[in-house]
Order: structure tokens, then sequence, then C-alpha cells
């Protein structure tokens, strides 16, 4: 067996430690101003923790060595049990620890809350007044990104961009199964959930090209699931928007034939996009036979159709109204239904 020497420990350490000073540590010292704050909540959360950590490691190693079998100078006292100085040290300090992270824990949760709009795009610097976020409809599909921009009137897939020193408010759901939107220079994820919608302020304040991805286990081809965001000055995202406008229309039958799974999509540019889309999807029913959710929920409120209910249902089923969709879904009774929980199949038109 060789033998190494500290000098060559040491150079052996660091050759090992190399590598590491490639890594990309945008997590801690991040370009959108809510990811700094999330990353500097890190670091003092971890220099907190380390105030007992690191004692705790000294004093075990010391007293390893001190009290070795070997040290006939160590004091030796088999009856000692107890001390109150050395009680309160030792429960003292992590209290305070403790009460430093509720704190900072309280405060954060408030001030970090995705859902609270900006009050700052930079330390320092308020947003300014009269200042309107830039809204993006996120959707999680199997397995791209679908983002959509009311403002402006286009969509894209697997692209995002956004202008520097702007607030921008995600609003977003998914097709098919949970995920997690994730932008490490711009915001902690939030997570997309089907038939709901969840929402997320951030802003971003350095120009660059930055990697978004989903960062919840979704199947199959998940780990194809990414894409890129560029933060651009005003002029270039105004440029941006000029090239996807040359894209194609995105419609619901569009729709229906992009949420069909497919790994590893290149981004893709729609430069229309059919009204209400992005309600549609929200409610699951992009599908004209289908009906939406909150129609659903709207009649459940009501304690379901009833008997008088379903027969106005049935007349408007047969009836000469066009554009109606088909529907199947389980309805909650009223008092006048035949019998409680019933389970009732509901026919619309199709167009």
């Amino acid at each position: 067996m060789p033998s190494f020497t500290p000098l060559r420990r040491l150079l052996m350490a660091a050759a090992l430690a190399l590598p590491l000073a490639g890594c990309n540590t945008i997590l801690l010292n991040a370009p959108g101003d809510i990811a700094r704050q999330q990353g500097n909540l890190i670091i003092v959360s971890t220099l907190l923790m380390l105030i007992i950590i690191v004692p705790v490691i000294a004093l075990t190693l010391f007293f390893a060595w001190r009290y070795r079998a070997a040290n006939k100078d160590a004091t030796y006292k088999p009856d000692w049990d107890h001390s109150l100085q050395l009680e309160l040290v030792i429960w003292a300090a992590p209290l305070l620890i403790i009460i430093a992270l509720g704190a900072i824990t309280w405060i954060s949760t408030h001030t970090l809350d995705p859902y609270r709009p900006l009050d700052r795009i930079a330390e320092g610097r308020p947003v300014p007044e009269g200042t309107e976020p830039l809204v993006v409809e996120v959707v999680a599909l199997d397995w791209k990104w679908l983002f959509l921009y009311p403002e402006q009137g286009i969509a894209t897939v697997n692209e995002l961009a956004a202008p520097v020193d702007r607030p921008i408010l995600f609003k977003l759901t998914s097709s098919t199964v949970m995920n997690a939107f994730y932008v490490p220079a711009l915001a902690g994820m939030i997570y997309t959930m089907p038939g709901m919608q969840t929402e997320l302020n951030a802003v971003m304040s350095t120009p660059g090209d930055y990697e978004g991805f989903s960062s919840n286990y979704s199947g199959a081809g998940f780990s194809g699931m990414r894409f890129r965001f560029h933060a651009l000055d005003q002029g270039g995202f105004d440029e941006w928007v000029t090239t996807v406008r040359a894209g194609g229309k995105l419609d619901r039958e569009a729709y229906l034939v992009l949420e069909k799974p497919s790994e590893r999509e290149p981004a893709q540019h729609f430069g229309q996009v059919e009204g209400g889309l992005y309600e549609a999807i929200l409610n699951r029913c992009v599908d004209p036979r289908r009906m939406c959710m909150h129609e659903m929920m709207a009649i459940d409120a009501g304690n379901g159709p009833g008997r008088s209910g379903m027969e106005g249902l049935e007349q408007r089923r047969t009836g000469d109204l066009r554009g109606r969709r088909y529907v199947q879904s389980a309805m909650c009774a009223s008092t006048d239904a035949p019998a409680p929980g019933l389970t009732t199949a509901l026919y619309r038109n199709s167009p």
C-alpha cells in the first residue's frame, strides 16, 4: 500500500474539488430579484444553523481527543451528571436560533409569496407607478411547455421571453398531470395542476438567456421538458414578438393536436391565438363536446339540476340549439331528484 503524505493528500483533495469550479451558482446569485432574495434566505438560514452545527462538531472531535484512553491527564469524574450553566448554554443557543429562523421564515413567507404582486424590481428600485405586469399564461403539456401572451395575442412552445425590469405575472395550469414550473434565474418553482390555476409574480433584472424546466417528474419525457427563457430589453422583446407573429394560428383544433404526448419538441411560434383558449384549457373543455368545469361547479352549487332541471336540459339537447357540447358528468341530486347521488349523463348538440 503506498503511503500518502499530508501534502499529497491535500493535492488530491484539491484535484477532486477542481471540477466544482465550473459549477453554476445561479441559485445563490440569481439575476432575478425574487430568486436572489430566495438565495439570500438560503444563505442566511444555513449560516444560522452553522452557529450550532460547527461548535457541536468541533467539541465532539475535541472531547474524543481530550478524553481518549491514552490521556492520563484528563479530569476523570465518573459521578458527574449535571451542570446548570452547561444546560443553559445547551438549550438557550438552539432556542435563540429557532426564534431567529422562525422570524425570518414568517417575514419571507409573506414577502416572497408567489401570489403577491411585486412592489420592487430590484433592491432600492420600486416598481414604477402605473406599470402593468406582463401576463403570461403557462400550460404544462406532455412533455413540453405552452406559453400564451394575451396582451400580444401570441403563443410559443418551449420558448419564453420577457422584458427586463418589468414585472411578470404567470398564470399556470396543466393539461394532464401535475408538473412544476422552474426558472432558477427568475424565481422559485411553482406547481401546475390540471383544472386549477396557480400564480407566480417575478421580475428579471439582467438581460440574458436562461434555462427553465419541469422540476416534478411527470412521465417518460420528463427529462426533455425544458425551455429557454430570453430576458430582453424592451426593443429586443418587441422584435421577438414580431418574429413570433409570423407563425401560424393556435386554435382549439391545433391545441388538441399539440396536446398529444411528444418528447423534446423544438420551439414553435403561433402568431394568432383563438380567444378564450386558456380559459378552455383551465376548465378542461377545449374539446367542444365537453362541459366546462365552471359550468359543472355552478350546477353542483345549485344542488344539481333536479328532475325539472333534467327536463330542461333534455329539451335543450333535442332542440335546435347550435354550438352546444356533449358532456358526461356525475351530478349532485336536488330535493326533487328521484334518488340522492344520481349519476346522470348529459348530452348537448355538437357543432
